[in-house]
């Protein structure tokens, strides 16, 4: 186990998201995932939280269960919404006291389908300060290249994330498509001089009526070109398969190029796209 700013400076990174498992078959399909990806040898996993807490336990042991594995380091995403601030207080000491060091400090969403009380704290930058007073933790926040939906500017979601960055280690993006939007966003906070890692989150298309919901959901707009190119083969998962994967390799390569600190990729839980991705990267090679 180690911490995500000491990983940072030691050279460039590449890392993975999971999502707890619901099921007993997803259990065994993620327990595949993280065997096939462990040759990749990658700097650390994230392990996401829903929303409200509803996936508390099983967000805190899949954590906990993949520090105890050889060479791997798991960094806990934790939300503010429908939490109040005594409960967020009791999960960050429970990580405290489990030895877990990297915590991802969210705001969250609240799904509409969820009736959540309000939390106590609305903003990630709060829960980043909790998290500061309740243990010696690593924590990142997460940042929105295109940007936050709910941001009322570009320049107002640029200053609300130099704020949080003034207080985190790193930051982590939303996935984005077109490379420019993750340089923008870069060189904006390095004006309102902030100079912490900011690693681009990468998600390769696999599906394009998946890819367009996820994105929606996140704010983000799907670039024309690239529904052009998709739609010109619609009709066959596989060749949707192969563009997406071609894309997202082009993009890794781009950033990579550009000076990013790393790749931080949204697996689903599952591992093939990754690994194609890693491979023409040449991400792959055993750790000095």
């Amino acid at each position: 186990m180690a911490r995500i700013p000491q990983l940072l400076q030691a050279g460039r990174t590449h890392s993975f998201e999971f999502f707890p498992p619901r099921t007993a078959d997803a259990e065994v399909a993620l327990e595949q995932t993280l065997v096939e990806l462990e040759p990749l040898h990658p700097a650390f996993v994230s392990v996401t939280y829903g929303a409200g807490g509803s996936t508390r336990e099983r967000t805190h042991d899949l954590v906990v269960r993949i520090n105890d594995r050889p060479g791997m380091t798991a960094m806990a995403h934790l939300t503010c919404v429908g939490h109040t601030r005594a409960e967020l207080e009791a999960i960050v000491t429970r990580y405290r006291d489990s030895g877990v060091e990297n915590i991802l400090a969210l705001g969250g969403d609240a799904p509409a389908d969820l009736d959540l009380p309000p939390g106590d704290l609305t903003y990630a930058v709060e829960l980043v300060r909790l998290i500061r007073a309740t243990g010696d933790f690593a924590v990142g926040v997460a940042a929105h290249p295109e940007p936050h939906p709910r941001s009322p500017d570009l320049a107002t979601d640029r200053r609300r994330t130099a704020e949080k960055l003034a207080e985190a280690d790193f930051a982590v993006t939303q996935f984005f498509f077109e490379a420019h939007h993750y340089l923008e966003l870069v060189d904006s906070l390095r004006t309102l001089g902030v100079d912490k890692p900011i690693l681009p989150g990468i998600m390769p298309v696999l599906s394009i009526g998946a890819i367009k919901r996820m994105a929606e959901l996140q704010g983000s707009q799907f670039p024309a070109w690239f529904d052009a190119r998709l739609r010109e083969v619609e009709d066959d998962p596989e060749a949707v398969r192969a563009v997406g994967i071609e894309e997202a390799t082009t993009l890794c390569r781009t950033l990579l190029d550009a000076g990013a600190p790393g790749l931080h990729f949204y697996t689903l839980n599952r591992s093939t796209a990754t690994r194609e991705i890693a491979a023409s990267l040449g991400l792959a090679a055993p750790p000095a």
